[in-house]
């Protein structure tokens, strides 16, 4: 799968944490496991509306997504995060970077998460996803190649995949977003980030495992 030319326009209305959906979308055994991998990581391009056009399966994992984002943005940890961020500059797009950093953390600190690698779980992600290009609403069918081929789920491991994946959404949100200058306040204050994380990954983890999907 190739991918030419600049990555196209992602959305920003909503969550940007994909390596934190996929991760939690359930163990790889479960029988419904494809559908509900599949719903949460196209939950954000899907209308409601549109809803109940999907599989069973990806409907749970679509719901599964949303109810995430509503406990992630009514966590207190998580609003102690984006109000430094608020104040650093990130403004309305708080929550965006919010996300973005979580899921550096779960990247870099994969290995206490889970036995399986992150290159492991990220080269098997990508080919189950692959399979499942048919049913990708039309924003995700154009992003998809892109994310696969530059392995942004790998490299948020990394502050300087961070840095890019921040600067590229700068350059799709309103003029002076601040998100191109997260990376930084990142770095000043990345014991505070990765106390947040810390805090509060265990306990998303706890309420996921609490559902019935």
């Amino acid at each position: 799968m190739l991918a030419r030319g600049p990555p196209p326009r992602l959305f920003l209305s909503r969550r940007m944490n994909f390596l934190a959906h996929l991760f939690l979308a359930g163990p790889p055994s479960a029988p419904d496991y494809l559908g509900q991998l599949t719903g949460q990581f196209i939950a954000d391009s899907v209308p409601g509306r549109q809803l109940e056009s999907y599989p069973a399966a990806v409907r749970a994992g679509i719901r599964a997504h949303r109810a995430i984002d509503t406990f992630t943005d009514q966590h207190p940890v998580v609003r102690r995060s984006t109000a430094r961020l608020r104040a650093a500059g990130a403004g309305k797009y708080a929550g965006v970077v919010a996300d973005v950093f979580m899921d550096h953390f779960l990247a870099r600190y994969f290995s206490e998460f889970s036995a399986e690698s992150l290159p492991a779980f990220t080269r098997r992600v990508y080919a189950e996803l692959a399979s499942q290009e048919a049913v990708f609403p039309a924003p995700v069918q154009r992003f998809f190649p892109h994310m696969v081929v530059h392995d942004w789920l790998l490299h948020y491991a990394e502050l300087e995949g961070i840095a890019r994946a921040l600067l590229g959404l700068s350059r799709r949100a309103s003029p002076g977003s601040g998100m191109d200058a997260a990376p930084d306040e990142l770095r000043r204050h990345y014991a505070a980030y990765e106390a947040d994380f810390r805090e509060f990954f265990p306990e998303l983890q706890a309420y996921v495992a609490a559902q019935p999907w």
